[in-house]
């Protein structure tokens, strides 16, 4: 299991994103809710829905859940 997280701030096209603690990004974003542990990520993109409607995973660290 891994832990995620979900940008608290929206990129340009609405999504917040979901980042694992190893996204090279990771240490970039300065406001973000941690999703707890997940097998994968995409139970932490619905977790993270629950919140932000607009989620979407990181086209870097959880490409098998980036959808746009």
């Amino acid at each position: 299991m891994e832990k995620f997280y979900v940008n608290n701030n929206a990129q340009s096209n609405g999504d917040h994103e979901v980042h694992r603690t190893t996204c090279p990004y990771f240490d970039r974003i300065y406001s973000k809710k941690d999703l707890g542990y997940h097998d994968g990520c995409h139970s932490a993109v619905q977790e993270a829905k629950k919140t932000y409607r607009q989620s979407n995973g990181c086209a870097t660290c959880c490409s098998a859940c980036h959808t746009s």
